[in-house]
């Protein structure tokens, strides 16, 4: 029985290496983004982004802002809420207030691409099952404009039928005609009136290595608020885009929003101002 458990013991040595040597690379290896391939192994440094900055007139500071490092953040520009066959077109909701922001994104978002810019498209996008979204969501998607339950909610379809309301891959989620989504946008959907909740936003600006969120959209005192907040929770600069924003509140609960995010989270600045700094002359301190 010694004889045995000599040899076992002796097998047991043999069966293992000398040296622990590195796994080989070869170079058709797929390897992560930013990751390289070197003939010494892998290297898991990133190159450092030059930055590209801009100045930007805000309240309550001036800003200088790195294009490089920022997103565009527009928020719920979709039929649903923006034209007048949508779900809130048909609960006789005020376009005049849900489209304003249209016309100055029109003119914002080709010089904010040419400069470099990111722009993520922040939507609201529910599960056709709802199953994840809690009892006092559903209750309050169904108030009509007037304050009473009109009976039409998430996932379900309004009178003049467009397919159900803010379910991805439908009419209704979609964002308007009036502002085209290019091919180098990130689009992100959000079933809670924070864009940073239950999703993937976070991670995936973290990923692109943005620090600086300006944001845009409807409605301003309810999901650019929340997700503005949200995000100054996490660490992220935050900047509103004040005439790139609107709501059909009555404007005192406006100026209260802006006068809470200069005092605790931010800055307001206009997208106006930020057309004039994306040109050559403008981004001058």
């Amino acid at each position: 029985m010694k004889g045995t458990a000599v040899s076992s013991r002796t097998k047991t040595k043999q069966k293992m290496p000398a040296k622990v040597r590195s796994a080989p690379i070869k170079s058709a290896s797929v390897a992560a983004e930013g990751w390289k391939i070197k003939a010494e192994g892998l290297s898991l440094l990133r190159p450092a982004r030059k930055p590209r900055p801009v100045w930007l007139q805000a309240r309550p500071q001036k800003l200088e802002i790195d294009l490089r490092r920022s997103a565009l953040v527009v928020i719920d520009m979709q039929n649903d809420f923006c034209h007048p066959q949508g779900w809130f077109g048909q609960k006789e909701v005020s376009m005049r207030a849900t489209r304003k922001p249209i016309p100055m994104l029109q003119k914002l978002l080709p010089l904010w691409r040419a400069a470099g810019g990111r722009v993520v498209w922040l939507n609201w996008g529910v599960r056709a099952d709802r199953l994840n979204l809690p009892e006092a969501v559903l209750f309050k998607a169904k108030v009509d404009a007037q304050g009473g339950l009109s009976g039409v909610g998430y996932a379900e379809s309004s009178p003049l039928d467009r397919g159900p309301s803010l379910v991805p891959g439908h009419w209704g989620a979609q964002v308007v005609d009036d502002l085209p989504v290019a091919a180098e946008d990130i689009t992100v959907f959000k079933h809670r009136l924070s864009g940073f909740h239950d999703n993937e936003l976070d991670s995936l600006l973290r990923k692109q290595g943005i620090s600086t969120l300006l944001f845009s959209g409807i409605n301003t005192d309810r999901c650019v608020f929340s997700s503005l907040q949200d995000a100054g929770f996490l660490g992220y600069d935050c900047v509103l885009l004040e005439d790139a924003c609107s709501t059909p509140s009555p404007a005192y609960v406006s100026r209260a929003i802006l006068f809470l995010i200069e005092k605790l989270h931010g800055f307001v600045a206009s997208a106006q101002a930020l057309a004039v700094s994306l040109t050559p002359k403008g981004a001058r301190p």
